[in-house]
């Protein structure tokens, strides 16, 4: 029930804060409040994921072009003196020209390499305007669809000119030619990538986007007018995947710093360990680093690609850190497409990173396009700083003494940072920073666990924390880490690979081919984990199966595991095809039933959470719909054979018995897909037959409800032949018919299937077919009607079950449970209704305990919209169920108001007979028994809101409904989550509501219907009144032949209530039609008690705290007893003046706890008795 602020500070049951909990409630179990019943059974929305790139590609081609003209300056720049001299960490005027230009043409190429090694490279050094044309265009040849990168050096000639020129040479050195932006894209093409080192590179940026935006103009006149000179020429490449790296902006030259190379902004992209270690030194932080000089950082040791050594260690950080900038400032979009696609141009955009630092700490701002956001202040840097620290001040001992290099703290304390977001952090806030870097800690044996860990975490903060690990680059990583033999990897692998699934389920084809080469690393984790699950029973010797074979059997628990499986290889071959096929060749339907519980080798089905199926000798196989009974009596062993021409104990005869089964099931989702199925084959039987269509496009989702009373156009004789052609019209669809019409009827609808017509198909087949044989060829003249019938079917046949078991992986496992939360707003609501409930009964007994003389003060009365059958206090709530017929009614008996009104959806010719609170301590449910064994479970009702079902199962399937029988009778376990049932049966089945699976059926060895059951969960007793007047008692502990441990027959007629006293010494109470109150000792063969009340009995209850008991008689009045027999009140009209007198009694009820008597009359009028006001 709704929890709102009127309702906690009511006087009535304002709770003051010293009250103490009553740790009863908090020790009862909950059922039915798992996610599948309080969730809707779909899967998670699906988030667009970005981070897969389609076009990825690769820089294949790398273009050197270099204007040196060494020993000549540009006349438009002038240098100063000292000047920055060096090119690719050359000084020119060390060597002759010729050789110095060919010396740089060679360092920038192995500095590219170190990049890209298996690109294709080509100089071009001091080169003429055709020189260049052959080089960009044989690049491009070559090339094709791939990334070519256009370096150019433009220290040797002048600036570029406004109109969008670069310059280059004449063939005699004697002149600057002008090279056009415009000619140098269309020799480029598209893909490439332009790195400008040259002073004012910001007027190229600029020209190149006016020319390219000049050609997407050009291009859409030619379009336009077919006689424009492109249109005849081949489409040209769009510009718009092509990138820019310049040195400085349109107005600014290049640093002149002699500490400085020349190319400043070349040794940034190409070297960048090497200029941040020398600009670290020449700021004045390099001050608190003694001993470290420029020639000193010259002999730092190890390679760039070895993380053990110094140098591959900065790189290592290097790479991390500016990955981190680049993940935290820029674009999710542009993020992939400049740091994911090419490895190339992340290299470049990455050091890119520093040059925008270093330069612009010389008044110089490199410009990229697309262009980036600014980045030289970011946090990270400082942290960068501090690595360069760390491992300058060790150089001088190393290099010096010798010593040992200490590994830089950087990565310990980057995933340090990521722990304390992950424990401190509240649920909305910004990404993590340092997700970048836990990735390139998996590159590490020493980290990699922790990171893993880490990383696992923050996953399964939901979809969105996926999300963001796979656009930062995941996936490759975690991908290469599969092969690794690392056992205590592999559980976390597991876990991040389930999220990763769940979320990008696009991946799971994707990867398909992984499967069979990693098998055996999931399979060991989940052999691991299953060797803690042997806590839990192995299923009794009827349920097992060969050795190696996975067993799901009734004693599992609700959440399936793998079993008795004891090695890799039976896991394999416990999920082949070919014990798959076995299985369902072996199918077979038992009495002991359950759930639908598969195992290899044995396929145990029933309805919902279901119903017994019958044994192959019975004929008949009653329902409450009429069709689905005629459907069932053809699918008697003799007609069944002669109708799909196989034999009984075939496969299809079991699954055509369950699917009718199915379809007859009290949950509307399970019994419309069965209708479906069915649909569908009596379509395909109907289009095969070739004689009569017995679906039309309409049939499939309406139909006209069948008459009660006809015999229907399916079947000519119950237990006859099959029809022929053209004997049915009627479909196999699902009609909804109205509820009766009453005073206030509620608009919603019930879910009553009912099935139509079928045709033989068998004349089709042939005695002997193939396994894999598809049947008869159909005709081409109905290939669309069919194919269409197949994507309906395709479509319509979904549960949506797999995909919302998926989605538990990509929800938050970790998380404490709302409800364990103790700050939680559902923990606060749990405690509240607690202090509520322990309110209640500490007041209801010191009532009870005062004793009560009269009961006969009316506190509520009310016109109920149909005859009240059953009714039943809420045990904390001022509210009272009442159901009618077929639909239940909800009053607040305090205020007199009616909360609901909604219509049960039990079939015609059905009425309610029985119905319990669950969990009436915390969250309610109310549960229905009707008289066709159907039980059905129902949440948000009296509270203004849509009631929904929970669930639904046949509870006893082989009930026949009757207006003169007991019809169903429960009674609810809640300390064992038990539920009893029984009736018009001669079995008491018990359910196990927590497992949802029948545990025990207690054969009641009479001859009548039980009328009442009550049980004690204590001492696993269930008493049972019977309509032979007998009692009967039994132990739930013991077999089936020796469970009834006592029978009292002192009774003569019917018994209309057995109360058994939930007390260790408690008594039986019992009741007759004639009014005879006995009392019974379990231990003693008779009774100990005889009271004797009025004859004629219709309804009969017991207070479970008061000694008191009324009785309800068809002669228009309710008497009163306490224990000693005495009448304490006798109530025969209603209250007000010159009341009228009350109706036949239909039924009344005790509240568990106030001394409050519900009582209910033929003449639609509900009232509630309750005990002197002076008591209350």
């Amino acid at each position: 029930m709704k929890m709102d602020a009127e309702l906690l500070h009511s006087p009535v049951v304002g709770l003051a804060e010293e009250e103490e909990v009553d740790m009863t409630d908090w020790n009862l179990p909950l059922a039915f409040m798992k996610k599948r019943h309080t969730e809707k059974i779909e899967g998670s929305k699906a988030l667009a994921q970005s981070w897969r790139m389609k076009d990825r590609m690769k820089t294949v081609s790398v273009a050197l072009v270099l204007c040196l003209n060494v020993g000549v300056d540009p006349p438009d720049v002038v240098k100063t003196s000292p000047c920055a001299r060096l090119e690719c960490w050359i000084d020119p005027l060390s060597m002759s020209p010729q050789k110095a230009l060919e010396t740089i043409g060679a360092n920038l190429q192995k500095q590219y390499e170190n990049w890209q090694p298996r690109a294709r490279y080509k100089q071009s050094l001091d080169p003429t305007v055709d020189e260049v044309k052959k080089l960009c265009t044989s690049l491009r040849r070559n090339a094709k669809e791939e990334r070519v990168l256009f370096h150019y050096n433009g220290h040797g000639v002048p600036r570029p000119t406004v109109n969008g020129e670069i310059w280059v040479f004449n063939k005699n050195y004697t002149q600057y030619i002008p090279l056009s932006i415009y000619d140098l894209q269309t020799w480029m093409g598209s893909p490439s990538i332009f790195v400008y080192d040259c002073s004012n590179a910001g007027i190229i940026v600029k020209s190149f986007k006016q020319f390219a935006l000049q050609r997407e103009q050009e291009l859409e006149v030619a379009a336009i007018n077919p006689n424009h000179p492109l249109a005849q020429m081949p489409l040209p490449p769009s510009m718009k995947n092509c990138i820019q790296l310049a040195a400085c902006e349109a107005n600014e030259l290049l640093p002149m710093n002699p500490d400085l190379p020349a190319d400043l902004f070349t040794s940034c992209l190409t070297t960048p360990i090497k200029i941040a270690l020398r600009w670290f030194c020449m700021q004045k932080s390099a001050k608190l680093v003694p001993g470290v000089t420029l020639d000193l950082i010259e002999k730092i040791p190890g390679r760039l690609n070895d993380r053990r050594t110094p140098l591959g260690e900065l790189n290592w950080i290097f790479t991390a850190i500016t990955d981190t900038i680049a993940w935290n400032v820029l674009p999710r979009d542009l993020f992939q497409k400049l740091f994911r696609q090419d490895l190339l141009v992340a290299s470049l955009f990455r050091n890119f990173l520093l040059a925008e630092r270093i330069m612009r700490s010389y008044n110089c701002t490199p410009v990229s396009s697309p262009r980036l956001p600014p980045t030289y202040m970011h946090a990270m840097w400082q942290a960068w700083d501090l690595a360069v620290d760390i491992c300058l001040s060790q150089l001088p001992t190393i290099i010096e003494e010798g010593t040992a290099f200490r590994h830089s703290p950087f990565f310990a304390e980057q995933l340090t940072a990521f722990q304390v977001w992950l424990t401190m952090g509240v649920e909305n806030r910004n990404p993590p920073e340092q997700l970048p870097i836990v990735l390139q800690v998996l590159l590490s044996q020493v980290h990699r666990l922790r990171a893993l860990d880490l990383l696992g975490r923050f996953l399964d903060l939901g979809p969105w924390a996926v999300s963001l690990a796979l656009s930062v680059g995941i996936f490759p990583y975690v991908l290469k880490l599969l092969q690794s033999s690392a056992r205590e990897l592999r559980p976390l692998l597991v876990f991040i690979w389930a999220k990763i699934l769940a979320v990008d389920s696009e991946l799971v084809i994707a990867l398909s081919h992984l499967v069979e080469q990693y098998e055996s690393n999931f399979c060991t984790v989940a052999l691991q984990f299953m060797e803690e699950e042997k806590n839990y029973a192995v299923p009794s010797p009827a349920n097992s199966t060969e050795t190696g074979n996975v067993t799901l059997g009734r004693d599992s628990p609700a959440i399936p595991r793998l079993r008795s499986v004891n090695s890799y290889t039976n896991l394999r071959a416990a999920t082949t095809a070919r014990t798959l096929n076995k299985s369902l060749q072996n199918l077979n339907l038992n009495e002991e039933g359950g759930p639908a519980a598969f195992s290899p080798g044995n396929l145990s089905t029933s309805s919902s959470a279901s119903s017994t199926l019958g044994s192959p000798d019975n004929d008949e196989y009653l329902l409450s719909f009429e069709t689905i009974d005629k459907m069932r009596r053809v699918s008697s062993y003799s007609s069944l054979n002669s109708l799909i021409g196989v034999s009984f104990n075939s496969v299809y005869t079991q699954i055509w018995r369950v699917l009718l089964h199915l379809a007859a099931d009290p949950f509307p989702d399970v019994s419309d897909l069965a209708m479906k199925v069915l649909n569908s084959i009596a379509y395909k039987a109907t289009m095969n037959a070739r004689t009569q269509r017995i679906l039309d496009s309409g049939s499939l989702t309406q139909s006209a409800p069948a008459s009660p009373t006809s015999k229907g156009t399916l079947i000519h004789q119950a237990g006859g032949s099959p029809p022929m052609p053209g004997a049915s019209s009627s479909s196999l669809t699902n009609e909804v018919p109205k509820p009766p019409v009453r005073e206030g009827p509620p608009s919603r609808l019930p879910y009553t299937p009912t099935l139509g017509g079928q045709a033989p198909h068998s004349q089709q087949f042939p005695r002997i077919r193939k396994m894999f044989d598809k049947g008869p060829d159909q005709t081409a003249e109905d290939g669309d009607e069919a194919a269409a019938h197949r994507s309906f079917i395709s479509v319509s046949l979904q549960t949506g079950l797999c995909d919302w078991s998926a989605k538990y992986f990509a929800q938050p496992v970790m998380k404490i449970p709302e409800e364990h939360d103790l700050e939680s707003q559902v923990r606060k609501e749990r405690e509240w209704r607690f202090l509520r409930n322990a309110r209640v009964r500490r007041k209801s007994q010191h009532i009870t305990q005062r004793g009560v003389t009269r009961l006969d003060d009316q506190i509520f009365i009310n016109r109920n919209p149909g005859v009240p059958s059953v009714v039943k206090f809420h045990p904390f709530n001022p509210c009272i169920a009442v159901a009618d017929k077929d639909s239940i009614c909800f009053w607040d008996w305090e205020k007199g108001e009616r909360l609901d009104y909604f219509y049960n959806g039990n079939p015609r010719y059905t009425r309610i007979t029985a119905m319990e609170y669950l969990n009436g301590h915390d969250c309610s449910l109310l549960l229905t028994a009707s008289d066709d064994g159907a039980l059905r479970i129902w949440k948000n009702f009296a509270d203004q809101r849509n009631p929904e079902m929970v669930t639904a199962w046949q509870g006893l399937s082989d009930m026949l409904p009757t207006t003169r029988g007991a019809g169903m009778v429960v009674d609810w376990e809640q300390e064992t989550g038990l539920l009893m049932t029984s009736g018009d049966v001669r079995v008491i089945r018990i359910w196990d509501t927590e497992r949802e699976m029948k545990v025990q059926d207690i054969p009641t060895g009479a001859d009548s219907c039980v009328t009442s059951l009550s049980c004690d969960p204590q001492r696993s007793l269930v008493a049972a009144g019977l309509g032979d007047g007998s009692v009967r008692v039994y132990d739930r502990r013991m077999g089936p032949n020796e469970c009834r441990v006592m029978t009292y027959r002192e009774h003569g007629a019917w018994v209309v209530k057995a109360h058994l006293q939930k007390e260790p010494e408690g008594h039986i109470i019992s009741v007759s039609v004639n009014g005879d109150v006995r009392f019974f000792d379990p231990r003693t063969p008779e009774s100990i008690n005889i009271l004797q009340t009025v004859k004629g009995l219709t309804a009969l209850d017991i207070h479970p705290q008061a000694n008191l008991f009324a009785c309800g008689s068809m002669n228009q009045f309710i008497a009163v007893y306490n224990s000693n027999g005495d009448v304490i009140s006798n109530i025969k009209y209603y209250d007000g003046f010159m009341g009228q007198r009350i109706g036949a009694i239909s039924c009344l009820a005790f509240h568990p706890y106030w001394p409050h008597l519900a009582v209910g009359s033929n003449d639609y009028y509900m009232s509630i008795y309750s005990a002197e006001k002076r008591l209350r």
